[in-house]
């Protein structure tokens, strides 16, 4: 995900505070993942320096002063580029799961064990995004799907591999 545009396009709305930007990520995208307030401001340091944002406002509080941020005409045109721009699908070619079976058969251990356990957890946690579907908005229905047909797809592998691991163990050991 690109904290920098959806940071703008919350700007999109109106100027806001990073605290506000904060809350109102979290709200929509940060549920497993919330933002650092660091990262809030980090990032909206460098949309400033980039000339995406400007500073609308200061306000003197108690602490540090309190930036409002807007975004400007460059920054709102970074968004519209940004949504336009297809995202590249992520082929899994390096997964650290494959690597664990491999490893588990170069080295005389488990893969079946580790495949099991791979499994009933990839299904422990559909169970949970099941059930966040369930209670959830639209909103949380559809990530909720999105994620558990990544894990589907997951679990026909596990399946997969389960009954190709003598095969797979011919292959990889010396």
């Amino acid at each position: 995900m690109s904290i920098g545009h959806t940071l703008l396009a919350l700007l999109e709305s109106g100027p806001r505070h990073g605290y506000d930007l904060k809350r109102a990520f979290d709200e929509k995208f940060g549920h497993d993942r919330p933002l650092h307030y660091g990262q809030v401001y980090s990032t909206m340091s460098r949309l400033l320096k980039n000339g995406l944002v400007e500073v609308d406002g200061i306000e003197a509080g108690g602490g540090p002063d309190r930036k409002r941020y807007a975004i400007t005409e460059a920054g709102i045109t970074d968004v519209a580029t940004w949504l336009t721009q297809p995202e590249k699908p992520e082929p899994y070619l390096q997964s650290t799961l494959y690597t664990k079976v491999v490893i588990a058969l170069l080295t005389g251990r488990s893969a079946a064990a580790l495949l099991d356990t791979q499994r009933a957890e990839h299904l422990r946690l559909m169970r949970v995004l099941t059930d966040r579907k369930r209670r959830g908005d639209l909103a949380d229905q559809l990530i909720c799907d999105h994620a558990l047909f990544h894990l589907e797809a997951d679990l026909r592998w596990l399946e997969l591999t389960s009954t190709r691991l003598d095969r797979l163990a011919a292959e990889v050991r010396p």
